[in-house]
């Protein structure tokens, strides 16, 4: 498995969606997001079921700087318990993976590379 990891994190909309998707890259928490302006999402919350209109966010980053994303997310989100969900990149083009390393500020890491 890869040292990289999407993030998935629904918000608001699409106001809210940009800026946290600017604060991300431009903190270095990720190095690219992108905004899926609009997905319907029915979801249990405080015992009913509800359902809104939100923005996704994609985020390309490391596992390494997941802690920090999430800790950033939580205090700049509008959601009480904001989606903030890491699945891993299990591969990817290295030319890609190096220039999201790099756009991060850590050291590229190949997929391919046995530990």
């Amino acid at each position: 498995m890869s040292g990289y990891v999407a993030v998935l994190c629904s918000c608001g909309g699409k106001a809210e969606a940009r800026r946290l998707a600017r604060t991300i890259v431009r903190e270095k928490l990720g190095a690219c997001v992108s905004v899926i302006p609009s997905v319907a999402s029915v979801y249990r919350w405080k015992g009913k079921v509800e359902e809104s209109r939100e923005s996704l966010l994609l985020i390309k980053t490391t596992r390494s700087l997941f802690r920090k994303l999430e800790r950033r997310l939580r205090e700049i989100h509008s959601y009480e318990v904001p989606e903030i969900i890491a699945l891993p990149i299990a591969a990817g083009s290295a030319p890609y993976l190096r220039w999201l390393a790099e756009s991060v500020g850590t050291d590229f890491r190949s997929p391919d590379a046995h530990r």
